[in-house]
């Protein structure tokens, strides 16, 4: 049975007309059965859709190439740059640096940073010195720095000591024992732009003494020097630090007779 005033319809609306009431509507909401909760809806903020794919995946890509190539990029330069890594195949320097030894270089040395008598230095192969070394991978070689340019390099042979620019040096705290500063004599001006350079292990060791006719009086040119050698990373039970021993030259003056 329809009440009075109420519309047909699921939803519907009626008027209640009572005695002293008759401006008031009452409004009523039926829904098939259900309650509705008069409470208003909370209001979202409306989110724009996206066009394309998320960008998530990109950002993790570029975060990986930030986190993992600017390590590997640094490591680079800093290879490239500042140091140099070396095996050593052969005994000129044993006693020092052993067969097999891998040694780090510091790169600066000498555009940047000076060398001194007394560096263990690499430099390229200066008038094919490595012509009868089969073994040799590459034209690189491994020496220690004697004199420097304009000093006078002098040895007088087996059982005498080597001087330089007059001044006898005594250099048993790194020649390998049991063998002299030099087995026979030579006398060597050392000329601009140049360095002297010997092996510790003299008696195996074809350095500037034995090349003295190679159109450069066994001299390596400064500008052939690839560095200075600081440290010996391999193998394990080898590792340290390379002396320079700056001390043996220490009263060594200049061509001048000045100390340096």
């Amino acid at each position: 049975m329809r009440r009075p005033g109420m519309r047909s319809g699921v939803i519907g609306e009626y008027d209640d007309v009572g005695s002293g009431d008759a401006d008031k509507d009452l409004h009523t909401l039926e829904v098939a059965g259900y309650g509705v909760n008069p409470t208003p809806a909370p209001r979202f903020a409306l989110s724009h859709p996206r066009h394309g794919r998320d960008d998530g995946g990109e950002s993790g890509w570029r975060d990986t190439l930030v986190w993992f190539g600017v390590p590997v990029i640094v490591v680079l330069l800093v290879r490239l740059f500042l140091f140099g890594f070396y095996s050593i195949p052969s005994g000129s320097m044993m006693g020092t640096i052993e067969v097999g030894d891998r040694v780090i270089t510091n790169q600066l040395a000498p555009r940047i940073v000076p060398v001194h008598r007394g560096d263990v230095i690499v430099f390229r192969d200066p008038a094919n010195w490595l012509a009868d070394e089969q073994s040799s991978r590459n034209n690189d070689l491994i020496k220690r720095l004697i004199g420097m340019p304009g000093d006078v390099v002098a040895c007088q042979g087996a059982g005498h000591p080597v001087t330089i620019n007059g001044v006898e040096i005594d250099e048993r705290t790194y020649i390998r024992p049991g063998v002299d500063p030099s087995n026979f004599a030579f006398n060597v001006t050392v000329t601009p732009g140049h360095v002297f350079v010997m092996g510790d292990n003299r008696s195996n060791s074809a350095d500037s003494r034995y090349h003295q006719d190679d159109g450069d009086q066994g001299l390596v040119p400064m500008n052939d020097v690839l560095g200075v050698a600081m440290v010996t990373y391999w193998p394990f039970d080898r590792i340290g630090r390379l002396d320079a021993h700056h001390e043996v030259f220490r009263n060594v003056p200049d061509r001048n007779g000045k100390l340096q």
